[in-house]
């Protein structure tokens, strides 16, 4: 180890603690002010352009719904067209002034390309980008029937995200608009039998963090990260595999009008409902304790090391 790294082991820690004293508590009425003005000066969408992915049902539907309902016009995105089609007619008598459909696979790029490429066409302008779609997975790891299946995982839950941001960044730059982005709660906390749905959520978590920085004050970035919320991906057969019937479900519609309020708010992150962040600071401070608690609940064998340890 060199001098440098040496000396910066030891000065940086403690100079950093003084720093983070120093500057929280003006950080923290400035936070308090933003949050104050985000409530007074919310953002008015009427007649501006909204595109969404994974509109056909869940949180997407419902996003569809609330934007409709403060006048925004629509683009809305999925691959099952019959389901789409019910929406953008559900849309337009709640307020929708002009509703679009397209029908397109955003695992592929091809089609991500198309369906920015169609929406400017149509619209002109493009002043929200909603990536929603998203697929579940519920198994153990080592219980996979085929692991090579697990990349349409990461491709529509990842990259689905990815291709439509590139393709929309140009034109969210020129209306200075911003990007919503649909984590969950797996991508911040420990999920077992969901372990590589929550790393493709993770992923946009990360993403998205680095971008924001890229994109600077051109376009606003709002990460979402929904515990469990009524849908097709958390009922039924599905949360029963995932093993979590004991916990409590938001509703679709609750969830997705504090999306597009937070969005309008123009807030850096959302936690819907706010109680998932209690687990988040557990994980922060106590992650062994909150292993340990997840595999209790989860398994019903004891955890390995205690039964060695016995």
């Amino acid at each position: 180890m060199d001098m440098t790294t040496k000396l910066m082991n030891i000065l940086l820690p403690p100079i950093a603690l003084i720093v983070l004293l120093l500057i929280l508590p003006p950080y923290l009425v400035l936070k308090f002010l933003g949050l104050i003005k985000g409530f007074i000066y919310s953002e008015d969408v009427a007649g501006k352009v909204v595109l969404i992915t994974g509109a056909s049902s869940g949180i997407g539907e419902q996003i569809a719904y609330q934007y409709a309902r403060r006048g925004a016009r629509l683009a809305l995105v999925a691959r099952r067209e019959d389901r789409l089609r019910g929406v953008a007619s559900e849309a337009r008598k709640m307020g929708s002034p002009d509703v679009m459909m397209i029908r397109a696979d955003v695992s592929k790029v091809e089609d991500c390309k198309r369906f920015v490429d169609e929406a400017m066409k149509h619209f002109g302008q493009l002043d929200h980008l909603v990536n929603n779609a998203g697929i579940p997975c519920v198994c153990l790891l080592e219980e996979a029937p085929n692991i090579s299946d697990l990349n349409s995982v990461v491709d529509i839950n990842f990259w689905g995200s990815v291709y439509g941001t590139y393709f929309a960044v140009p034109h969210l730059r020129k209306t200075q608009g911003k990007i919503i982005v649909i984590s969950s709660a797996a991508g911040r906390f420990p999920c077992p039998r969901a372990s590589i749905y929550g790393a493709s959520k993770a992923a946009l978590i990360s993403l998205y963090e680095s971008l924001r920085i890229e994109f600077g004050s051109d376009i606003g970035i709002t990460i979402v990260t929904p515990g469990l919320v009524k849908s097709e991906m958390t009922t039924g057969e599905l949360r029963s595999k995932a093993k979590v019937e004991s916990l409590p479900v938001e509703s679709t519609e609750d969830c997705a009008k504090a999306i597009v309020d937070s969005a309008c708010r123009g807030d850096r992150y959302l936690v819907e409902p706010s109680w998932v962040g209690i687990v988040f600071l557990f994980k922060l401070l106590c992650p062994e304790v909150l292993e340990w608690c997840v595999h209790g609940l989860l398994f019903s064998s004891a955890p390995r090391n205690l039964k060695k340890a016995a």
